[in-house]
C-alpha cells in the first residue's frame, strides 16, 4: 500500500472501520514509513482532543415545565349541559406546539448520542481486542522472541519513556514467550506475551498518570476474555482465549509482582 492510500484510509483506519485485509496492509505501512506514522499519530491526537472536549447538548431546565404546559387540559362543562369528557384538540396552545417538538426532538437526538458513545474503557478494551487479533494474524507476536527476561527487559530501553516489569513465570505455569512494542490509549506501550498450554495471552503495559491504583475488572467481548487493572502508577491490560480463571491467576501473579516493586 502506498502512501496516498494509506493516508485515504487513515480516518477509516483510526476509527476502526476497515477490514482485517486493509487493516494488515495498514500496520504494515504504517512500520516502515516514517510520514504516514506521523499522520497516523496526528489523527488520533486530534480524535482523542475531539471527544474529550466536544460540546454536549443539555437540556433546558423548564423543558419539563414547558411540554406540560402544552399538554391538553380537561375543561368544565358549561352550564345545564352534561360534563364531557377531555377535549384534547381543542385545548391545545399551538404557539407552543413548534418549541415543545423541537426540544423534545433535541433531547431524544441528544440521549441517543449520550447511550451510543462508548465509555472510555469500552473504546480502548476494542483497541486492545483488535491489537491482539493483529498480533495473531499477520504473525507478529514478538519483535523479540524469548523467553529470558534478560533479553526481553533491556530491548524495550530507548524504545519505551518507562520500564516495564519482565519476568519469566514458567514454574507458575506461565511461559514468557518475548515482547514487542504495541500502540494503545494514543501512545506507545509494552506488550509482553506468555503462554498457558496452548493458549497466547497478550499483556499490555504503559503508564496511568492519574491512576495510582484501581481494582480488577474483566471483561469479555468477541470470545475474548479480558482483565484490567492500574497498579503503581501502570496500566495492565490482559487479553487471551484462554479459562477467565486461569487469565485471572495470571493478573493476580502481575499485580502481586508490582507491589514487590520499590516505588
Amino acid at each position: 500500500m502506498d502512501c496516498k492510500r494509506t493516508l485515504e484510509l487513515l480516518p477509516a483506519y483510526v476509527d476502526q472501520e476497515l477490514g482485517l485485509p486493509e487493516v494488515k496492509e495498514l500496520d504494515d505501512h504504517l512500520q516502515t514509513c516514517p510520514a504516514c506514522h506521523s499522520a497516523f499519530v496526528s489523527q488520533t491526537t486530534l480524535r482523542a482532543a475531539i471527544k474529550q472536549r466536544a460540546t454536549y447538548f443539555q437540556a433546558p431546565i423548564d423543558l419539563e415545565s414547558r411540554i406540560r404546559a402544552a399538554l391538553p387540559k380537561e375543561t368544565d362543562a358549561q352550564p345545564g349541559r352534561a360534563k364531557q369528557g377531555p377535549r384534547y384538540w381543542g385545548s391545545w396552545n399551538w404557539m407552543n406546539v413548534g418549541p415543545v417538538l423541537a426540544s423534545l426532538v433535541a433531547l431524544i437526538w441528544s440521549a441517543g448520542l449520550y447511550l451510543a458513545t462508548p465509555s472510555p474503557n469500552q473504546r480502548l478494551a476494542e483497541e486492545v481486542v483488535s491489537s491482539h487479533v493483529r498480533s495473531m494474524m499477520v504473525n507478529h507476536i514478538a519483535d523479540i522472541a524469548s523467553s529470558d527476561q534478560h533479553t526481553v527487559k533491556p530491548w524495550f530501553n530507548g524504545k519505551l519513556d518507562f520500564s516495564p516489569i519482565v519476568n519469566d513465570l514458567s514454574t507458575q505455569g506461565f511461559p514468557l514467550i518475548g515482547g514487542r512494542l504495541d500502540y494503545l490509549d494514543h501512545r506507545s506501550v509494552a506488550a509482553l506475551v506468555y503462554r498457558h498450554r496452548l493458549h497466547l495471552i497478550n499483556v499490555y503495559i504503559w503508564p496511568a498518570a492519574k491512576e495510582r491504583q484501581t481494582a480488577i475488572q474483566t471483561a469479555s467481548i468477541q470470545g475474548y476474555h479480558l482483565v484490567h487493572w492500574s497498579e503503581e502508577g501502570m496500566r495492565y491490560w490482559l487479553i487471551s482465549d484462554l479459562d477467565p480463571q486461569d487469565l485471572m491467576a495470571l493478573a493476580r501473579i502481575l499485580q502481586a509482582q508490582a507491589q514487590r516493586v520499590p516505588g
